[in-house]
């Protein structure tokens, strides 16, 4: 679980966007600005960002989200080969992950699932069932500035080669009892071994938050 004033942090945030969304009044729109100001800053400390330039690369990107706060949707695409899972190094934190990402503006989430691992992994698959839908928060204990939900979805490999990516450096097959560091905001062991035991009994219904 997050820890608590990442909580109270982005529910500052979140009740300050949708302060400017819709307040009119010239002071209100202020005060809503400091409150952002203030979420901006809890984070900026807890994390250690210390220098001007990394609060205000925070800011930037608080202020660039505009109308009323909803969590960004994280999809996952959960490719098994008997015990072992299909996982991408990425490039970013040099650490492994399902391949997936950002869910796109009018792709369905099984569709975004087949085309990030083609994009990351060089496979072809078919999304066949949905495993699980977390809230990242209740999994994770990195701050992430984004509230998250993360749709996690079993697809059936059907052809393709692996092949890296512009966003990821290498692709592998790990047992599940075996995995190597994983990028931590992301997905956990915990979750993949969750994702093992739905994949395995069809008759478990998708895990949900």
């Amino acid at each position: 679980m997050e820890p608590q004033w990442i909580r109270w942090a982005k529910r500052i945030q979140a009740l300050a966007q949708a302060g400017l969304t819709y307040a009119t009044d010239p002071y209100d729109q202020e005060r809503y600005r400091e409150l952002r100001r203030i979420a901006v800053d809890m984070l900026a400390t807890q994390c250690g960002l210390g220098s001007e330039a990394q609060r205000v690369s925070l800011e930037e990107l608080f202020a660039g989200e505009a109308g009323y706060p909803t969590p960004k949707v994280d999809v996952r695409s959960v490719v098994f080969d008997g015990d072992r899972v299909l996982l991408v190094k990425e490039r970013s934190d040099g650490r492994w992950s399902l391949p997936g990402g950002w869910a796109d503006v009018g792709s369905s989430p099984s569709e975004m699932a087949a085309r990030e691992v083609a994009e990351e992994a060089g496979y072809v698959v078919r999304p066949v069932r949905l495993l699980a839908v977390w809230d990242n928060s209740r999994h994770h204990d990195r701050p992430v500035a984004y509230a998250v939900y993360k749709i996690c979805i079993a697809c059936q490999l059907t052809g393709g080669q692996p092949r890296a990516s512009i966003e990821t450096e290498a692709v592998g097959w790990f047992a599940v009892e075996e995995l190597p560091p994983l990028s931590p905001t992301r997905i956990t062991a915990e979750q993949i071994r969750r994702l093992y035991r739905l994949y395995r009994d069809p008759s478990l219904p998708p895990e949900f938050d």
